[in-house]
């Protein structure tokens, strides 16, 4: 648990520190050329759970609320 608390406050600070800094780019860079081939993307046979979805009709109270404007208050209290 100490190190979660020291890992977020170094972020922290770390993103404080970072955001008082003045960042210009002063040269464009590039993507290094890769040649690849061969290779297999795995594949995955992923089942679902069994979802119900339905409504139910339900009483609920609420509070009475009275509003009364300025000029009603005003009347109530001559």
């Amino acid at each position: 648990m100490k190190r979660i608390v020291t890992a977020a406050a170094a972020l922290g600070a770390a993103a404080f520190g970072l955001s008082a800094c003045d960042v210009q780019k002063t040269q464009n860079g590039s993507l290094p050329t890769v040649n690849v081939s061969g290779g297999q993307l795995p594949e995955y046979n992923v089942t679902g759970p069994d979802v119900k979805v339905g409504t139910k009709t339900e009483t609920v109270k609420v509070p009475t609320v009275e509003v009364k404007t300025g000029s009603e208050k005003r009347k109530e209290s001559h």
